[in-house]
């Protein structure tokens, strides 16, 4: 009996990971912070765009593989999106405010204490894509 809970746990672990919902009103919240930030379990970043950066930025975050919208529209000024891990599925938010010539770009993880510099890498990858358009 203790086997067959040994092999359940973390097939239940993995299910929540997969299928936990994910609350809008926790997620889906303006960043903060005006200056770039790294921190364990993601990043802020501040990009001077022109006027139609949150459209464009829209475009490339919506072409990325395991991506999708949970919240907002360009029309609103903010979006955010998940992103999830090849393997487990792991969630990764990303949210994302138009300000002006700035956006404003606030990336974390929803599990665990450390993103192991994954937010940071795929959000550099989003903004090299925007200034290179």
């Amino acid at each position: 009996m203790l086997w067959i809970g040994v092999c359940l746990l973390p097939l239940i672990l993995l299910a929540h990971i997969r299928l936990a919902p994910s609350a809008v009103e926790r997620w889906h919240v303006a960043p903060e912070m005006r200056e770039d930030r790294d921190f364990t379990n993601g990043v802020y970043r501040c990009v001077i765009t022109c006027g139609s950066g949150l459209r464009r930025f829209d475009r490339i975050v919506e072409a990325d593989p395991r991506t999708k919208r949970l919240a907002g529209t360009v029309e609103q000024g903010m979006i955010t999106y998940i992103t999830r891990s090849r393997m487990i599925g792991f969630p990764d938010y990303t949210t994302v405010l138009q300000a002006g010539e700035e956006l404003l770009i606030h990336a974390r993880s929803r599990f665990g204490r450390r993103d192991f510099g994954v937010n940071a890498v795929r959000v550099e990858r989003w903004i090299d894509a925007l200034t290179a358009y």
